[in-house]
């Protein structure tokens, strides 16, 4: 049997390994682009295997969007943690806003630069949004108290997730957030209002 300190050591280093591997990546992205970088060239900047770089990033995506697993959770503790008196798309609006802030500032707008001018990115991160559509019903259906999720709620969280990844993309983020949010309101708020 493995003692405590042998374990703790063991998920020190894979820490210490997928940090490595994540700086080494960040840097050849910004400095040549994504997709002239390739993971051998990540492998050996990291000095790993490029074994090891996939045991830690499944894609070569992955390794842009590290933070997906504290995204998924953040996401829905926006609706599952909200503020009493505070409605599931008020709550989705500021997260929205704060993720976007996020974004904005560095150093993380330069991988949203970064993320722009690659297909492939673009297409794996709106995919990877969209995954989360599941986890987001099943908060919102365990809010209303309900066993299963409505259609309405079905809906509402597809269109709720296209807000962000629309206004991601537009001059002026948050006047796309509330133009969206306030056209899935119309339809959402009897409903809403109905389950309260």
């Amino acid at each position: 049997m493995v003692d405590a300190a042998t374990a703790g050591r063991r998920e020190r280093k894979k820490a210490a390994t997928r940090a490595t591997i994540l700086e080494a990546a960040t840097q050849l992205f910004l400095a040549r682009g994504f997709d002239a970088v390739t993971v051998r060239e990540i492998a050996d900047a990291a000095d790993v295997s490029p074994k090891t770089v996939f045991t830690h990033f499944p894609h070569k995506e992955a390794l842009v969007f590290s933070d997906e697993r504290e995204r998924h959770e953040r996401l829905i503790a926006a609706v599952s943690g909200r503020p009493a008196g505070t409605s599931i798309s008020d709550a989705l609006k500021a997260h929205y806003l704060a993720e976007i802030a996020a974004l904005t500032s560095e150093p993380q707008s330069r991988i949203l630069a970064l993320m722009e001018d690659t297909p492939a990115l673009i297409d794996y991160a709106e995919k990877m949004w969209l995954r989360h559509e599941d986890a987001l019903v099943s908060a919102i259906t365990e809010d209303f108290g309900l066993q299963e999720p409505s259609e309405e709620i079905r809906f509402y969280v597809r269109f709720a997730l296209q807000i962000q990844l629309v206004a991601v993309r537009e001059p002026v983020p948050a006047a796309a957030i509330d133009a969206g949010f306030r056209l899935l309101n119309q339809g959402w708020a009897p409903y809403g209002e109905a389950k309260r």
